[in-house]
């Protein structure tokens, strides 16, 4: 069983930044792959940006694609979001989640926090 809980989020101004950050329970947390999906309002949970348990492999998706940055701390078992360039359709309940393998759809993962609402004002 790994807890994770979800923690930075707030109400930004577009074009600014925010950084979120995932805390993991579990002490084998470099063995899972970690991801950020996000659910806004009235819409389908949409991936964000996934890293496998080394760090070394990374996917995003591409409304993301150079503005936002995944990683990870091991040592922490802590997974991060740094988001820049935010846009008001990035408004949205993000989640981080964990599982055996790096993947872009949601049910690959097994474990999910409980989300950090953005909220990005135009």
């Amino acid at each position: 069983q790994v807890q994770l809980v979800e923690s930075g989020g707030g109400l930004v101004q577009a074009g600014g930044s925010l950084r979120l950050t995932c805390a993991a329970s579990r002490r084998t947390f470099s063995s899972y792959a970690l991801a950020w999906f996000r659910r806004a309002p009235a819409k389908e949970r949409e991936f964000v940006a996934a890293i496998n348990g080394s760090g070394g492999r990374i996917l995003y998706a591409e409304s993301v694609k150079g503005r936002f940055k995944i990683s990870r701390d091991n040592a922490k078992n802590t997974l991060y979001l740094q988001m820049n360039s935010l846009k008001s359709e990035d408004t949205a309940v993000y989640y981080c989640a964990a599982g055996p393998r790096i993947a872009i759809v949601g049910r690959e993962y097994e474990y999910w926090g409980q989300g950090t609402q953005v909220t990005v004002s135009s």
